[in-house]
């Protein structure tokens, strides 16, 4: 392949297309952290602290960060490079050059990521339309928080947000990868950090704000001799990197041989951690200076902070609207990551232009989200793609990717693009340690009905 500009060239004997590619590796990380950062940062990261032990919680979820970002990051984009196509085209290549059955297993990634899309679109629907309620004021003017959002979460509750969420999916897809995705991260993801470093200042001063800091960050050692700190840290991270085999794989198959991928895999894990870090030091310190519960779970978003901008008084009304803008820049960016994988294969597999392509994904998408359009089943569809086919994706890739392919391959492609020698540990450690975890990641979401 010859790289020309955000291009690669492909040419065979019957046809010369050129294949959309990152312009820039800065274009490609802010992709990748716009795909990793989402709601679950937000919501599930403050909750989990706040019911895990504060600081002390951080030391496991950092410590699994770290070996994530080291082994499951950079083996997926690695695999995706090398592929140059999305999970099922990647995975045959390897099946094919190993000469082994079972060419069609990318599918499986492929299926979870466009069931996590459906499922996603329905929820940033939900975002929005808190979004345009906190615009007109009818968020901090209702009278039961819990209501509002119980009229918006009810069977068919919410489809014109919902199909307006996929409008605005397509607007980005369409684009491609440089001109749509790329050129779109750069301007939410630096955008999300201003707006949530804006409202963690003026958190900051509002009456007793001081005690959510100390339950942020004192530590209470002994939640670290409990199992189910670990687990749910371990889950976090594990899910917050968006490990799943697809959007990783995907959007690495974009990105320049020369680029250095150790370099691109720390960066995401660090501004992830970042959005994590900012969401708690905006949710935990307003949450106790209102009396509210901190370890109040999933109804945090949309039914607790709600409440809390209505104590705030007049700045609750605009600290409202800033909220819900940087959760909408949030989960835009991680829908269009979630629909690239499936847009990518009806692309490739059937020989479609782009924009036909996410037509057909889109309206499928929505076809099957309109009968999820219910809190309840909607929690059960994404519950079930995250315990089930989520961590198999992962498991798949990193199994062809540092057991099928071999170390050989392995150190290669970790190697590519980057000038400084990769540490021959790094193998090993992929083999045993990553592929474990996933493992144990499958195990303990079955066992315990999730730990994303």
């Amino acid at each position: 392949p010859n790289y020309k500009g955000g291009g690669v060239e492909i040419s065979n004997t019957t046809e010369t297309r050129t294949r959309d590619m990152f312009t820039s590796r800065w274009g490609f990380i802010m992709a990748c952290i716009g795909s990793a950062v989402g709601m679950a940062n937000v919501w599930a990261f403050p909750y989990r602290t706040a019911r895990y032990g504060g600081a002390a919680y951080l030391i496991p979820y950092l410590i699994c960060v770290y070996i994530l970002a080291k082994t499951g990051v950079v083996e997926e984009i690695a695999l995706g490079r090398w592929g140059g196509t999305g999970p099922l085209g990647t995975m045959r290549k390897a099946l094919t050059e190993k000469n082994l059955p079972g060419k069609w297993i990318g599918i499986i990634p492929v299926l979870s990521s466009f069931a996590i899309a459906t499922g996603y679109a329905i929820i940033t629907g939900w975002v929005i339309r808190y979004l345009w309620g906190s615009i007109t004021g009818a968020v901090v003017s209702t009278a039961d928080t819990g209501a509002y959002f119980g009229a918006i979460c009810g069977n068919f509750g919410s489809i014109g947000w919902h199909f307006f969420a996929l409008i605005l999916t397509v607007a980005i897809m369409v684009g491609g990868i440089a001109k749509g995705i790329e050129k779109v991260n750069k301007v939410m993801m630096p955008l999300f950090f201003l707006l949530f470093a804006f409202m963690a200042i003026r958190v900051a001063f509002l009456p007793g704000a001081s005690e959510g800091y100390k339950y942020l960050f004192v530590p209470q050692w002994s939640f670290l001799a409990k199992p189910s700190t670990w687990i749910y840290a371990l889950g976090q991270a594990f899910f917050s990197l968006s490990l799943a085999g697809n959007g990783t794989v995907i959007y690495g198959s974009y990105l320049s041989k020369d680029e250095d991928i150790h370099f691109c895999a720390r960066n995401i894990a660090v501004f992830d951690t970042l959005a994590a870090m900012l969401a708690a030091c905006v949710i935990i310190p307003a949450v106790y200076a209102f009396n509210m519960d901190p370890a109040a779970g999933p109804p945090l978003m949309f039914i607790t902070l709600p409440a809390i901008f209505q104590e705030m008084g007049g700045f609750g009304h605009i600290f409202s609207i800033i909220f819900f803008l940087s959760i909408f820049f949030a989960a835009a960016s991680s829908i269009v990551n979630l629909f690239e994988t499936p847009i990518e294969m009806v692309s490739s597999q059937f020989k479609l232009s782009r924009k036909a392509s996410v037509a057909i994904v889109i309206v499928v998408s929505a076809a099957i989200g309109i009968f999820l359009e219910n809190g309840d089943i909607i929690g059960g569809w994404m519950d079930l793609m995250s315990i089930y086919l989520c961590p198999l994706g992962a498991l798949i890739a990193a199994v062809i990717f540092y057991w099928i392919m071999g170390d050989k391959f392995a150190y290669e492609q970790m190697q590519l693009g980057r000038e400084k020698p990769v540490g021959k540990w790094m193998i090993p450690f992929g083999k045993y340690v990553y592929c474990g975890i996933a493992i144990l990641v499958i195990i303990l979401s079955i066992a315990l009905g999730g730990i994303g």
